[in-house]
């Protein structure tokens, strides 16, 4: 393997860098009081990928088995226990812990435990995630045809 053609092509480099405070308030608080914190969008990184820190309240849940055609889905878990679906099972993952979700790749995500999780997630090559974090908690609430278009709009296929 070796490295990607060039992308950048001066010779004196660019002052481009983007810094994010680690006291940045979330973007997203969902109705259970989760917290989802977009580290880096697709727009910031131009499109080479995007990571967001989820803040997982205890018993909190999360997605299903599931899979994408068009992106990868990287997660490490900062903090707590996340249990980590890899399309056989179900494992605890804990701080420190990575699972590595390659395109169409079946996953899934919770908190089952009794204490907070945070993970970072990282999807490759950078996709509009942040509507999908921002409306998730309204699908309930979509017809039938409304839920499909969104997930399908996401690259969000579920098995179940």
């Amino acid at each position: 393997m070796s490295y990607p053609e060039a992308r950048y092509t001066g010779d004196s480099g660019e002052i481009n860098v983007v810094f994010r405070p680690a006291d940045t308030p979330a973007d997203v608080r969902s109705p259970s009081g989760a917290r989802t914190h977009f580290v880096a969008t697709s727009a910031s990184t131009r499109g080479e990928f995007g990571l967001y820190r989820m803040d997982m309240v205890p018993r909190g849940g999360g997605p299903g088995p599931h899979f994408h055609k068009t992106i990868s889905e990287s997660f490490f878990v900062l903090d707590g226990t996340v249990r980590l679906y890899d399309g056989a099972g179900w494992t605890d993952a804990e701080k420190g812990d990575f699972l590595y979700v390659p395109p169409g790749g079946l996953h899934g995500f919770r908190n089952d435990s009794d204490e907070p999780a945070s993970v970072l997630i990282l999807f490759a090559p950078g996709a509009p995630r942040e509507e999908y974090f921002e409306k998730i908690s309204t699908v309930a609430r979509m017809t039938e045809e409304e839920r499909s278009a969104f997930f399908i709009r996401h690259d969000t296929y579920w098995t179940d």
